[in-house]
């Protein structure tokens, strides 16, 4: 069976390797001028690139995303055509980074690094005035230093992102508190969040964003957080709703590390640029120098899989 595979023409060659004999590349500029019939495209990378592509399409039989979160392409595609995720690709990016912002904000990285650039030694001490949500000071050790061990890590949208977190973390002690749509042993549904939600010293979201998770993380929720508890959102940045956070912020209610945002990207003149308590990175979570890599490893598995009329992997259905 001959599979025409769309790919833009900016992808390097040398990630265009070892696909099977019955595959048939087909290169589409960013800009098309004529019409390219292909059976499988890799989505453009970023979405306005795909959108530019996609009339110049035909016979587009699957569509493979190479990022795991289709929520900005639901919708633009035909109901027959077959719409596949990227998941698995973003996890070892995603959950170090995870975990690098929890380790981050638990050592008050951010602030010693504010005094880093203007050259002033702050003591532990020091950075306890950047942070009310400790209700002790203490000389020795500095505080608002925190351990990670022995805390409570609540995951909330327990797929694979989620379990990647959870195992780098489980060698620093913790303990680990799951939440999903689809309850299964050792995770529960969705439907007991709030009952969670005030046992975690971290709420980490790694959620699609759909219907039923948009603003799920709304101000009522968040004053059933512990006070001082950290806030790691890795997933989009409408799972949270942005006012009620930034006002928890402001009372120095609680912590918050954050790949994303809502509105995103951030406008230069939002209040969250200035939050106390807030490490904010531009989604570059899932980035890494070997992603692409990855992606088309999970392309040339689809393409075999089509090649042989076996079921592909990561179909969605409804909204992820």
């Amino acid at each position: 069976m001959l599979v025409r595979v769309g790919v833009d023409e900016s992808i390097d060659p040398s990630l265009l390797v070892e696909f099977p004999d019955e595959a048939q590349l087909v290169r589409i500029p960013e800009n098309p001028d004529r019409q390219y019939e292909i059976d499988f495209w890799v989505a453009a990378m970023p979405p306005r690139i795909l959108r530019r592509q996609w009339p110049y399409l035909t016979g587009v039989k699957v569509i493979q995303a190479p990022w795991a979160g289709v929520d900005t392409l639901l919708g633009l595609f035909p109901p027959d055509v077959i719409l596949c995720d990227g998941r698995g690709v973003h996890e070892i990016p995603t959950a170090e980074w995870a975990v690098a912002v929890i380790l981050a904000m638990q050592k008050c990285l951010p602030f010693f690094m504010s005094m880093q650039s203007i050259g002033k030694w702050a003591q532990g001490q020091q950075a306890q005035q950047n942070d009310a949500s400790l209700p002790t000071k203490i000389k020795d050790p500095p505080a608002p230093i925190r351990d990670v061990a022995g805390t409570t890590i609540l995951i909330v949208g327990y797929g694979s992102i989620g379990q990647a977190v959870e195992a780098r973390l489980t060698p620093f002690w913790t303990r680990f508190l799951r939440v999903a749509r689809n309850p299964r042993e050792g995770v529960v549904s969705v439907n007991q969040l709030d009952d969670l939600l005030g046992q975690a010293d971290t709420v980490l979201l790694t959620a699609p964003l759909t219907s039923e998770t948009r603003g799920m993380i709304d101000a009522r929720r968040i004053g059933k957080m512990k006070q001082g508890a950290l806030l790691v959102n890795a997933s989009r940045g409408a799972l949270v709703d942005t006012k009620a956070l930034l006002q928890a912020l402001q009372a120095k209610r609680i912590r918050a590390a954050l790949d994303v945002t809502d509105p995103e990207p951030l406008p230069p003149d939002h209040p969250l640029w200035k939050a106390p308590n807030l490490l904010l990175t531009p989604h570059v979570g899932g980035d890494s120098e070997n992603f692409m890599a990855r992606a088309f490893q999970l392309v040339r598995e689809q393409v075999i899989r089509m090649v042989r009329g076996e079921a592909l992997l990561n179909v969605v259905t409804g909204e992820y």
